[in-house]
């Protein structure tokens, strides 16, 4: 018996020669379709994560620009309302008012016209007192806010003793860097009598 070959048999003799078939991947539908739901699902979660956070921080940037007018307005409203108390029987309390919550540079601009102010409001025996209406952040930059107050005053005199109502209007600078100190006074002159 004579041994047959492997190329007798049909076997080729490497798998070279052998020949290839196409290699076939097949993926379902389904799939394919879940994994475009995935991916859309990340997108939107991460795209409304960032809008989001980006609106919180917008509200937070929002309520503390509010918070900070409402601080303001209530430094002004204060001081208003302490400078326009008056009785000229006790100059110094009111003075003092003057001088609450100042910078040092602009309280001793007023001690520097305290005798002046008594010198005005003892003879006439000047008397005031006030109501707040409001008060209103005209404007702010680093801090540094512009703030209206607006008052109600009723003030007697030896001159006026039934007395007169007058509406006093307040131009005050506040600085919040440096403790909501007031570093600037206007509209004084509206509470106080003429010469």
């Amino acid at each position: 018996m004579s041994a047959i070959t492997e190329s007798e048999k049909g076997v080729p003799e490497s798998r070279e020669d052998a020949p290839r078939r196409p290699t076939r991947i097949e993926i379902r539908l389904s799939t394919v379709v879940t994994g475009l739901i995935v991916a859309a699902l990340i997108i939107a979660t991460g795209t409304f994560g960032a809008l989001y956070l980006s609106a919180r921080g917008d509200l937070a940037d929002s309520a503390a620009h509010a918070a900070d007018n409402a601080h303001a307005e209530q430094v002004a409203a204060d001081y208003a309302l302490g400078a326009s108390t008056i009785d000229y029987r006790d100059t110094t309390a009111w003075l003092d008012g003057l001088k609450a919550n100042t910078t040092p540079q602009l309280a001793a601009k007023f001690d520097a016209t305290a005798q002046q102010l008594e010198q005005i409001l003892l003879p006439l025996q000047w008397t005031s007192s006030a109501t707040p209406i409001t008060s209103v952040v005209t404007s702010e930059s680093d801090g540094i806010f512009e703030v209206n107050a607006f008052l109600n005053v009723t003030s007697t005199s030896a001159q006026t003793p039934q007395g007169t109502a007058t509406t006093v209007t307040y131009s005050l600078t506040i600085d919040k860097n440096d403790d909501w100190k007031i570093t600037d006074v206007g509209g004084l002159d509206g509470a106080l009598p003429g010469n």
